[in-house]
């Protein structure tokens, strides 16, 4: 078997609801996705996405996946998808770095070789648990009252995991956290995600200040060296995310003892083939994990929700899913959705969904093996 086409598509992704990050220093009304297409000889296709959260979150932008695929396109074409390793090793080969634009061409190839297989993902990976994940919500607000309204909006969906956003401000951060805590909920799962909002200082003062909580608080600083810093000086748990880049930053997470949560984006990290690395060293030293989609389709969902089947049911705090936050299907209500606020693994082979081309609209760029 090996991969003859290579078709790109590129989708805009309006959001419900705007939506702001680290108490509003960003804001986003829409996403830039890119879906591929990867075709082979024998007859089977597999689907990847790649949706970076915005062009200013992190070094990662739509219009740079796309520029990446065309520059790996010649050395992917006439790989047999079957063999991630062989293809990772080309992508990586062929464009240093730029791992989110690898991501799309990864999901791909493992939703070929599952497919091939007869099993989804998960399975194929060494297996996959079927307890449905929690599905983490994105609590973008910037007040008090503007963060109880999002996360009720969330609970009436039947979310019970929710990742609030903070930063920016400090004396509104505390507040917002000990009103949220105020008001959890039995069995709520509760991430305040700073996204490097805050400097060293910033950052002490608040988890200081929230210690008879213990709140996890999620990319306080900006770089793992500022983490490191302030590692010995407060009591909370830390998780990493946005600083979760290689599997380096991963290794050196772990035997630092930086963080007790890994927060793994599929789209930044590389990609399945990447990240379930990043899952063997977590799990060696005892550090639990978010999984989730960097942004996106349900595909970028569902490709997850695989990793995070891999991961024991007793070590993944949840996904965090972005399809309630679009307004716009490509799949027609095709694979998993929110069901009470969690999703459940598909049985089908491979990723398990795929997208409805008609909604796509036509390619950006089509690769062939002329060969």
């Amino acid at each position: 078997m090996k991969i003859t086409r290579i078709t790109v598509f590129n989708v805009e992704l309006p959001l419900e609801y705007p939506y702001w990050l680290s108490g509003g220093r960003l804001k986003f009304e829409s996403l830039d996705a890119t879906l591929v297409k990867v075709e082979t000889d024998a007859g089977l296709s597999g689907w990847g996405e790649g949706t970076p959260w915005g062009h200013t979150y992190v070094p990662a932008h739509g219009p740079g996946i796309r520029a990446g695929i065309q520059t790996m396109a010649p050395f992917v074409l006439g790989l047999d998808p079957r063999c991630t390793l062989t293809v990772e090793r080309a992508m990586d080969l062929a464009l240093p770095g730029h791992l989110y634009a690898k991501s799309p061409i990864d999901m791909a190839c493992w939703d070929i070789a599952g497919q091939a297989a007869g099993l989804p993902i998960a399975d194929l990976m060494g297996g996959g648990s079927r307890r449905p994940r929690p599905i983490a919500s994105s609590v973008g607000a910037k007040t008090v009252a503007e963060t109880r309204e999002v996360m009720e909006r969330y609970r009436a969906r039947g979310y019970v995991a929710h990742s609030v956003k903070i930063g920016g401000d400090v004396t509104r951060d505390i507040a917002r956290v000990h009103d949220v805590e105020a008001n959890k909920r039995d069995g709520e799962i509760i991430l305040y995600d700073v996204n490097r909002g805050w400097s060293r200082a910033q950052s002490l003062q608040v988890m200081r200040a929230c210690e008879s909580l213990n709140a996890t608080f999620e990319q306080p600083c900006e770089t793992l060296d500022d983490i490191a810093a302030i590692a010995g000086k407060h009591a909370a748990p830390v998780s990493v995310d946005e600083s979760l880049v290689t599997l380096q930053d991963a290794t050196r997470i772990a035997r630092e003892g930086l963080a007790e949560v890994f927060g793994i984006k599929l789209n930044r990290v590389g990609g399945l083939t990447k990240a379930a690395r990043m899952r063997d060293i977590a799990l060696a030293h005892g550090i639990d994990m978010f999984v989730m989609a960097t942004g996106g389709t349900v595909l970028a969902d569902t490709e997850a929700l695989h990793l995070a089947a891999t991961v024991p049911d007793h070590a993944c705090r949840g996904v965090w899913a972005c399809q309630d936050m679009i307004t716009l299907d490509i799949a027609g209500g095709r694979g998993p959705r929110n069901a009470n606020g969690h999703l459940q693994l598909p049985e089908a082979p491979g990723l398990g969904v795929h997208p409805d081309t008609d909604a796509l609209g036509e390619p950006v760029a089509v690769y062939e093996d002329n060969r």
